[in-house]
């Protein structure tokens, strides 16, 4: 006889700071959780060396540790934990579903947080100084370069907001855009032509970026002429888009256009039990405390989910 499998209240997919925050309230409501947090654990915040804007630090914390401790939060409370990556879902039926290799996990409800991912330029030294001055994220990193001289990479609204918000700290910003002319809307783009703060280099692509430990330049190759120069940088802002990591679940719940997984309510998805935090669902904050603070929300609303589900 094939064994009945652990019953959970609550299996949280994802272990960032959406999936944690809701770990240490799911747990701390005494609801038995199981977070199943990937193979590389820990979101985006464990590629960023200093987290200055997460409340309750008055020194910049690096954001392994931060995640490291909001682990501990939960682990504390009761949650469990596994280090893999899920490998297919079936939310057609309850209790969910969740494989993980030839293992099966079983849940009373399910909360998605597996976040967004970045796209990156896919070279070499962009990886290796990921977190050393090559960043995705203006709002998080700015205040890192007051002074400085830094690149952003891009030309889209994306591209041109990160310009903008980068002018406010940086001595220079220079936009390398692929084509002659920007893609983000008319207003973004007279206002970053107006500010002095903000070049261009045009027809231009990134295919190097220089440094050992912290980035010192970037190397640039001229798309029409095959030109290719050197620039001195402090830091290179990649901003060409990013992709939330959904493909597990195409089929199982809505998604919108771009793949991110569509609300009804504050965290809820067309299925009911099934529910959603971070940057999964959050196409425009994007940042650990707002996607913390939705965890929390999406395991509130799960423990009411099942609280009433009791009752019936």
């Amino acid at each position: 006889m094939t064994p009945i499998p652990e019953l959970y209240d609550i299996l949280i997919l994802g272990s960032g700071p959406a999936g944690l925050g809701a770990a240490i309230y799911a747990s701390r409501a005494r609801l038995k959780t199981l977070v199943i947090g990937g193979s590389q654990p820990g979101g985006q915040l464990i590629f960023t060396m200093e987290v200055e804007n997460f409340p309750g630090f008055h020194e910049a914390i690096p954001g392994p540790e931060l995640i490291e401790r909001m682990r501990l939060q939960a682990q504390r409370f009761g949650a469990s934990f596994i280090d893999e990556d899920a490998t297919s879902v079936d939310f057609s039926a309850r209790p969910f579903k969740v494989y993980v290799g030839d293992r099966v996990f079983h849940g009373r409800s399910i909360i998605i947080a597996t976040g967004s991912s970045p796209r990156w330029l896919g070279l070499a030294s962009e990886e290796r100084l990921r977190g050393r001055g090559v960043s995705s994220c203006a709002i998080c990193d700015a205040p890192l370069f007051i002074g400085k001289k830094v690149v952003v990479v891009g030309g889209g609204d994306t591209a041109i907001r990160e310009a903008l918000h980068l002018s406010r700290f940086a001595r220079d910003v220079i936009v390398v855009h692929r084509r002659d002319r920007l893609r983000a809307e008319m207003a973004l783009q007279e206002r970053a032509f107006r500010n002095e703060r903000i070049h261009f280099a045009w027809n231009s692509i990134v295919i190097d970026i220089l440094g050992e430990e912290v980035v010192r330049g970037i190397r640039i190759k001229d798309v029409k002429t095959g030109d290719v120069k050197e620039l001195d940088c402090d830091g290179v802002f990649v901003a060409i888009g990013r992709d939330p990591n959904t493909k597990l679940f195409q089929g199982q719940i809505e998604l919108d256009e771009r793949g991110y997984v569509i609300k009804h309510g504050e965290t809820e998805t067309n299925i009911k039990g099934v529910f959603c935090a971070g940057d999964v669902c959050d196409a425009k904050y994007q940042q650990a405390i707002t996607a913390a603070a939705s965890g929390c929300k999406a395991a509130i609303d799960a423990g009411i989910f099942l609280e009433e589900e009791k009752e019936r």
